[in-house]
C-alpha cells in the first residue's frame, strides 16, 4: 500500500458551489475545475492508504459530536501579501468551522498536524493567479451573499489527475453508516 492525499471540508451547496467554481475558473485559476467549492477543515494531507479506515472512524466521532449550524458568506477578503489568495468571507459559522477543524486535527487522532498558517475559514475565489485577476475577483464579488444550513462535512481524496473526489459524507449528530464496499468501489465516485 502507498500513500494518498486526503482533505476534509464542508462543501458549498448548489447553486452556490457551481457558481463560485465557474467564477474561480473565469478569473484564470487553472485548478478551479479540479477543486469542489468548499471550506477547508483539513488541508491536503498525505496518509498511508492503510490508515484510511482509522481516519474515517475518527471523522465519524467528530461528526457525531457536531451539530448543524448556519453558514453565511458575505463579501470578499484576501491573504495578500502573505499568501496569494482572494476569498469569500464567512460571516456566520466561522466559530463552528474553527471548532470542527480542531477536532479533525486533534493531536490524538490519525491526521494530527500543524498548519502552515493560523486557521481562517473561507471559500477560495482565486489562488496564485495574476495580481490584476486577483483584484478583479476581490472587486467583482465584494457584494456576494449566500447562506445555507451546514449539516456535515466530507472526506476527499486527490487523484493522480489533481482532481479532488468525495470519498464519504459525515453528517452531524448521528453515527454514519459504514461504507458497504470500502475503497475497492471508488470507481463509481463522481468527480466534483
Amino acid at each position: 500500500m502507498g500513500t494518498v492525499t486526503i482533505g476534509v471540508s464542508i462543501a458549498v451547496p448548489e447553486p452556490h458551489g457551481s457558481r463560485l467554481q465557474q467564477l474561480r475558473a473565469g478569473f484564470g485559476d487553472a485548478a478551479a475545475h479540479g477543486i469542489p467549492t468548499h471550506v477547508t477543515l483539513l488541508p491536503p494531507t498525505e496518509v498511508d492508504e492503510g490508515d484510511l479506515a482509522a481516519v474515517e472512524t475518527h471523522l465519524d466521532e467528530v461528526a457525531v459530536a457536531g451539530r448543524p449550524f448556519l453558514m453565511r458568506l458575505s463579501g470578499t477578503g484576501t491573504f495578500r501579501p502573505l499568501s496569494p489568495v482572494v476569498f469569500v468571507r464567512i460571516v456566520e459559522g466561522a466559530e463552528a468551522c474553527t471548532w470542527l477543524q480542531k477536532q479533525v486535527r486533534d493531536a490524538s487522532g490519525p491526521v494530527a498536524r500543524e498548519l502552515q498558517f493560523p486557521y481562517h475559514p473561507h471559500v477560495t475565489l482565486a489562488h496564485g493567479i495574476e495580481e490584476a485577476a486577483m483584484d478583479r475577483a476581490f472587486e467583482e464579488l465584494a457584494d456576494y451573499e449566500a447562506r445555507w444550513p451546514c449539516t456535515g462535512f466530507a472526506l476527499y481524496e486527490q487523484g493522480a489527475d489533481a482532481v479532488w473526489r468525495k470519498l464519504r459524507d459525515f453528517p452531524f449528530g448521528s453515527p454514519a453508516v459504514p461504507p458497504q464496499s470500502g475503497r475497492a468501489d471508488r470507481g463509481s465516485v463522481t468527480a466534483l
